[in-house]
């Protein structure tokens, strides 16, 4: 009887289902909405492409909503969102509460008190507790759960204004993946809390030497004082960091995360109806809450005199500059401040593009739009040139601007500004994240998916006098924010202190009965599609030393044509320059600006990259058009008119560009690896010294472009002409030389790791960098190839690796931290093996002591391998290679000498490995290496007695890691 009740509910529940979907008519999308009874909301568009569908959980929360007293609130219950809930992640969730419930009990005193010995003895109790409870905690089980279905992407992110959660999962895998989501939003479990909160103290440790954030929150504040947009942010104080409260999280729980407060954005392959019972099934009966608080704020009014801030640090001096405009209700607004934008700047030819960046006023400026639910803000940001006021670089901004309010601007810029937003459109289309993230911009917008597709019709049919109006409107000279990142010492930065933790247990080897149930759940599974490069692309030669890799579109009139040659800075390190160079210049009959506008209006744009082994010239955009854009590019190459002038300022720009490298933690700390890995001699093989760049003319860099052009070459093209109608357009718009030859690729080696050696750069910031690199000369083998590829998933492939546990979870040392075994990338390369970790310098020792240790000694865990293997089946299973995707995954396997992808092995091989064959491929291929123990951070802050423990130590300039 039981069984023909739920049947009829379940059958009453698809019949009323079937009446409840709402469309827009003239969608693109084709996209299905569905409101549940609750409130929670379901967006859904259909895309078969791949057996796997992008899914966010967006919750219409954010920074803005935390307490005044306890700010980061938001960012941190997001990550604890990934701790489970009261059935996983734990093996005895009624012993464990009791314990947590203790927990909660302390931080509030802990808050409270302001006596720092008494704090520590609160704090060390905490530790001690929390340590008993992750005896019954299974730390990771949410990633466990995730890759035991094959989700790939498993992630979130929180802003002011929204905090949404994301997964990529098979298409067979829904009704699971709403089950686990349903039991995580509803029964959240704080666990894990003190560990969790190391993570979150090394990810603002990192906010403190970022700039560009701190630029970015002191504008904020300056157009919108009265609001929590200016007035906190996302992550926090670091006073109210040392002093969280769990009971605040929960009430934040309680009041934010309820579905009428949530929707669900999807974009895959699925039946809609099928979708919205298993959501019904499991979200259907969670209660909302009817009063969500609305959130005050004062209203806050643009400026009427310029607001001018200052910011110091280490990196580079720039300037932001910002008006405060409407935000997302008000669409008529914001389409016309999308278009305002594109004039303004959009990469190739606005104003600011042409009038300074083409004409080196500027090291660099750009601009647009950033609209919030709240208010919006018309953005303008620019770098300096050597010896420029960044006063200078304001005026410069200004009077772009006031271009806008004067109309001093083309009708056909406005009309290829129109026809390029289409153009972007229509390329999201292929991307199930970009169709999902729609979704997410209008329910957090708090616009109808309607009046959402609206503002695109608005921006269609915007005028120049609607841009002049708006401009005038919000943009005046009195209006605006401006903040001044200057050079200099930070005063308010201090480090957050590491309080001292004992490593929580892992349990790798327990499973909760829920993860157990999800495992054992039979669902139909998905029959892999290897790549077959001989059906799904194919390749033939215009002449000889020039072969066509072709693979036709067939969803869009879009193309990309890539002109591939096996040259790069290995045989001329001024290749990169000399394309730079080029994007200056015009030709006898069209100035650079001419050539900028024309390839605008066709809706196509150029590229040049130049790689260490290769060059590539770049053109995409609409297919109608790319004769004219191909010829327009090679117009440029063959025939640019060299100029002095913009030499001359190039090399300025090279040179302050450089200067601003080495002030940026990031780039340097890529040069180290760089040094590192490839020694320095492919570093003074590959980079121009200064003096180098200064001995550099004209003739020598166009000649070298042209040089290349003559040589034979790869032309690699994705669009929706045939094979017979492309051979006719290449030989109208691409110059072949006569007997052109094809290259072999001139790949840079690893360097071997002999013996053990610390390498150190300086650099003065609370949080170092690490890299741990060996390459003992090993070749690619064929045979080991699947094991070691499960061996890097399981070790150290995801939040569910060996890794991520030891040294985020259980440690609480880093906010990210990884290895891997890499493969060889070429024929003759060998395979090499790395290991990251950001963390602060008091840290140092436990976490190069931590990676020595389970590097060397591997932890062992069924559980943990079984995980592995069905996420890499799952994504075996679900794989597919698409697009352009196919024809650069041909040229990898051409490089490696393989004659297809490894994933048929792979996929092959699973089933027979086991965890004892991991076990020796550890043994084999990663114990007892020798390594270089790289590390970017203040030498006179980290323990150079221990460092000598690990061998030699090598302190080198900034000079010798960048060449220059």
């Amino acid at each position: 009887m039981k069984r023909i009740v739920s049947a009829a509910a379940a059958l009453l529940v698809s019949l009323s289902a079937c009446t409840r979907f709402e469309t827009v008519p003239g969608d693109p999308l084709g996209t299905q909405m569905y409101t549940l009874d609750n409130g929670l909301k379901v967006f859904m568009t259909v895309n078969k492409e791949q057996p796997r569908i992008q899914t966010y959980i967006a919750v219409k929360v954010g920074g803005k909503n935390d307490p005044s007293e306890t700010t980061g609130l938001a960012h941190y219950f997001e990550h604890l969102m990934f701790k489970g809930s009261s059935h996983f992640g734990t093996s005895d969730y009624e012993k464990e509460k009791p314990m947590l419930d203790e927990i909660e009990a302390l931080f509030e005193q802990y808050r409270q008190t302001t006596d720092e010995a008494a704090r520590a003895a609160i704090y060390h109790r905490i530790d001690s507790i929390s340590y008993e409870a992750s005896k019954i905690a299974i730390p990771n089980e949410y990633d466990k759960l995730m890759a035991a279905i094959g989700a790939e992407g498993t992630n979130a992110w929180t802003s002011h204004d929204e905090t949404v959660y994301t997964e990529d999962i098979p298409s067979n895998q829904v009704d699971n993946w709403a089950r686990i989501q349903a039991d995580r939003f509803r029964n959240t479990v704080v666990r894990g809390f003190h560990t969790e909160l190391e993570t979150i103290y090394e990810e603002k440790n990192m906010s403190l030497t970022q700039d560009s954030r701190k630029v970015w929150e002191a504008l904020s504040a300056a157009l919108t004082p009265n609001h929590p947009y200016g007035k906190q942010t996302v992550l926090g104080t670091q006073e109210h960091l040392k002093n969280p409260s769990i009971t605040n999280v929960k009430k934040y729980h309680d009041t934010y995360y309820v579905p009428n407060n949530i929707a669900i954005c999807l974009s895959g392959d699925f039946n809609p109806r099928e979708v919205v019972k298993s959501i019904e099934k499991y979200f259907g009966d969670w209660e909302p809450n009817p009063s969500i608080p609305e959130l005050q704020f004062e209203k806050d009014s643009a400026p009427t005199a310029p607001v001018v801030k200052n910011v110091y640090g280490l990196e580079a001096e720039n300037i932001a500059m910002g008006w405060l405009i409407p935000g997302f209700p008000d669409i008529e607004s914001s389409a016309v401040a999308e278009v305002a934008g594109g004039i303004l700047y959009n990469g190739q030819a606005g104003l600011v593009d042409l009038d300074l960046n083409q004409q080196q006023k500027v090291l660099y400026a750009y601009a647009g739009c950033d609209i919030s639910p709240d208010y919006g803000s018309f953005i303008a940001m620019a770098g300096p040139k050597e010896g420029q006021s960044l006063e200078e670089l304001r005026d410069l901004m200004l009077a772009e601007v006031a271009k806008l309010r004067a109309g001093e601007f083309d009708e056909n810029l406005l009309k290829a500004v129109v026809n390029n937003y289409k153009l972007d459109l229509m390329r999201g289309m292929e991307d199930n994240s970009t169709r999902a993230h729609a979704y997410v911009q209008a329910f957090i917008g708090g616009i109808s998916w309607k009046d959402y597709l609206h503002e695109q019709e608005l921006i269609e049919n915007v005028t120049k006098d609607d841009v002049v109006a708006w401009a005038n409107k919000y943009l005046s000279d009195e209006s605006y924010a401006v903040v001044y990142k200057r050079m200099g010492e930070d005063k308010t930065v201090k480090k957050i202190a590491a309080p001292k933790i004992t490593p929580i247990v892992t349990n790798r080897d327990m499973r909760s009965d829920f993860l157990a149930s999800v495992q054992e759940t039979p669902v139909k599974p998905i029959e892999p599609v290897f790549l077959d490069f001989s059906s799904e692309m194919d390749h033939f030669n215009i002449t000889e030393g020039v072969e066509v890799l072709y693979k036709k579109n067939e969803l869009n009139d879009l193309f990309e044509i890539s002109f591939v040659f096996n040259r790069g800075k290995e045989s001329y390190p001024a290749l990169g320059m000399a394309f730079d160079y080029l994007q200056y210049l015009g030709t006898g009959s069209r100035s650079a600006a001419d050539i900028a506008s024309r390839m605008y209006e066709l809706a196509c744009s150029f590229n040049f990259y130049v790689g260490n082994s290769r060059t590539s010239v770049n053109v995409s955009g609409l297919s109608e058009n790319m004769k004219e854009a191909v010829s327009l590019v090679e117009e440029l190459i063959f025939n640019a008119e060299p100029s002095e002038d913009v030499l001359s300022g190039l090399k300025a720009d090279t040179f302050k560009a450089r200067a601003n490298a080495k002030t940026n933690q990031r780039a340097c700390f890529s040069a180290l690896n760089r040094y590192v890995s490839y020694g320095a001699d492919a570093v003074r093989k590959t980079t121009m010294s200064n003096a180098e760049v200064s001995s550099l003319t004209s003739e020598s860099l166009l000649a070298a472009v042209r040089d290349l052009f003559a040589k034979g070459h790869e032309i690699m093209y994705y669009g929706p002409e045939s094979e017979k109608s492309l051979k006719t357009s290449i030989a109208a718009c691409h110059t072949i030389a006569p007997d052109a030859a094809q290259m072999e690729p001139a790949f840079l080696s690893h360097v071997l790791t002999e013996s053990n050696s610390v390498v150190m750069a300086q650099y003065d910031s609370k949080q170092l960098y690490y890299y741990q690199y060996s390459d003992r000369g090993e070749n690619f083998d064929a045979d080991s190839a699947p094991v070691l590829a499960l061996y890097n998933e399981y070790f150290g492939g995801g939040m569910n690796s060996v890794v991520f546990q030891e040294m985020r979870e259980a440690r609480g040392l880093a906010y990210s931290a990884w290895t891997n075994l890499y493969f060889p990338s070429f024929k003759g390369d060998t395979y090499y093996y790395s290991a990251f970790i950001a963390t602060q310098n008091d840290k140092m020792r436990s976490a190069v002591e931590a990676f020595d240790s389970i590097i060397n000694d591997m932890p062992e865990s069924d559980a943990a391998f079984n995980i592995a293997v069905s996420g890499i089946e799952a994504r075996l299973r679900t794989q597919r290679y698409t697009g352009r995707n196919v024809l650069d995954m041909y040229l990898d396997c051409k490089d490696k000498g393989l004659a297809e992808p490894l994933d048929r092995q792979l996929f092959e091989s699973l089933g027979s490995l086991t965890l004892a064959d991991v076990k020796a491929a550890q043994e084999k291929w990663v114990k007892g290496r020798p390594y270089t123990y790289a590390i970017l951070g203040d030498i006179a802050d980290l323990d150079m007695t221990y460092l000598k423990t690990l061998g030699p130590v090598k302190v080198v300039s900034l000079e010798e890691i960048f060449g220059y």
